[in-house]
């Protein structure tokens, strides 16, 4: 069973169960609204058509939530003048869901339960958010529980390093007395003696090259004044 029905200037065809989305409408989410206006009623392919209502006939529901809806962008200009104008608007409306129509002697029920979950509610869940907090309040994303870290192992008692064992080892008395006959009996070796600096010899050669004087030129006969 179906029906027509006229809210807020626009017509809705509804049937039980339907989630209707209409103009702003009083009341609190969980109230129950019931709408006289209906231009139609049918089952199946019996219709009956109101003149301009159909008497008697009526179509319950109960108010989901009240909200925003989409914004619609309004966007002015003149060309040529550099005028340009943007705004915004978002309507009100209400969230209904039909749980009966009534009329003409037959009457139709929706057995299912209304939930009152909001869009805003669901969307959030949709994108993994924590909504407990009102409308219009800042939302904390889901933060899953961290694992309980596990204990640590107790550490293993560090093995004694080699060079306590070293040390242990040259304590003892044997090890002492044998280093110490071996000090006393081993030959004293003699440091090899260095050659001499080659300085001495190169500076000694420089000195002879200079008392050797290189020999002197025979100088040029001056000619006569008065030859030609």
């Amino acid at each position: 069973m179906y029906a027509v029905i006229r809210t807020g200037g626009k017509q809705y065809r509804v049937q039980p169960g339907d989630l209707l989305v209409v103009e702003k409408l009083d009341g609190e989410p969980g109230a129950n609204v019931a709408f006289a206006d209906v231009l139609m009623l049918g089952e199946g392919e019996a219709v009956t058509v109101g003149a301009p209502l159909v008497t008697g006939a009526s179509v319950s529901a109960t108010l989901v939530e009240t909200r925003k809806g989409e914004k619609v962008k309004i966007f002015k200009k003149i060309r040529r003048q550099g005028y340009r104008r943007t705004r915004g608007h978002r309507q009100l409306q209400s969230v209904l869901r039909v749980t009966a129509i009534a009329g003409a002697g037959q009457e139709a029920k929706w057995d299912g339960q209304v939930n009152l979950t909001t869009k805003a509610e669901l969307d959030a869940r949709a994108r993994g958010l924590d909504y407990t907090a009102p409308l219009g309040a800042s939302v904390a994303p889901v933060v899953a529980e961290a694992a309980p870290a596990k204990k640590a192992a107790p550490k293993k008692a560090a093995a004694p390093k080699a060079k306590a064992s070293a040390e242990a080892v040259v304590e003892s008395d044997e090890v002492k007395a044998a280093m110490d006959s071996a000090e006393t009996n081993a030959p004293v070796a003699e440091a090899p003696k260095k050659p001499a600096p080659k300085k001495a010899a190169a500076k000694a050669d420089a000195g002879t090259e200079s008392k050797t004087a290189a020999p002197k030129k025979p100088a040029a006969k001056k000619k006569d004044e008065g030859a030609a």
